[in-house]
């Protein structure tokens, strides 16, 4: 599994919790940080391409580690790492699809630094209904063949209700697709019970899909 926080996420606690919880149910976790967490330099030069770039490093490392079947492959997705996990889902073997509150953003821009992309314009697409034709991410996520896991928080001001049925409409070809919303919950999860409900959501449709999944003869 690859957990892809979102953008300068700032509960890196929970992350490594989360992730702890899968190792003991027999997953190989690995972290993407977004920006770098080592560079404020590369945080304000950071771009879109440069983001997608490493997490499709970050999607070989996990697939090339000797424990992992390259064939099971969960990317787990928050708010741009979301966003940045529909892609990676098109252009690497991903079986497991979760994402959290999914950004979006114009195709336009995309070697623009995101510090720099024009927030009051985002903010007004992001309440737009669109198809996949309108948007790359959304053709990524009406390419994908996987499970699909849509988390959406209902109190959101950062990724709007529209944004979020967006990417669910999208998911025409997923061999299923679950949509959850956490009640009350914005956008940050700032209180306990919902990353909670979060994390409970998470591990059970993850370990019911794996356990779904077809095993090699022996």
């Amino acid at each position: 599994m690859l957990l892809v926080p979102g953008w300068d996420d700032q509960n890196p606690a929970f992350y490594c919790e989360l992730a702890l919880q899968f190792t003991g149910r027999g997953w190989v976790c690995h972290t993407l940080d977004l920006p770098d967490p080592a560079s404020s330099q590369m945080k304000a030069q950071a771009t879109r391409e440069h983001n997608l770039r490493d997490l499709l490093a970050g999607c070989d490392a996990l697939a090339g580690d000797p424990g992992v079947d390259p064939n099971a492959i969960a990317i787990v997705g928050v708010s741009y790492g979301g966003y940045l996990a529909a892609f990676a889902s098109a252009m690497r073997p991903v079986r497991w699809l979760a994402l959290r509150s999914p950004a979006i953003y114009r195709d336009e821009g995309w070697t623009t630094p995101k510090e720099q992309l024009d927030k009051e314009d985002l903010a007004a697409y992001r309440q737009r209904a669109l198809r996949p034709h309108e948007n790359r991410v959304l053709a990524a996520c009406e390419a994908f063949e996987g499970d699909a896991l849509v988390i959406e928080s209902e109190c959101d001001d950062t990724v709007p209700q529209p944004t979020v049925r967006t990417y669910v409409a999208a998911f025409e070809r997923a061999r299923s697709l679950t949509h959850r919303v956490l009640p009350g919950a914005d956008h940050e999860l700032s209180r306990g019970e919902w990353r909670h409900a979060w994390q409970l959501l998470l591990v059970s449709w993850l370990t019911q899909k794996a356990q779904e999944r077809p095993q090699p003869p022996n």
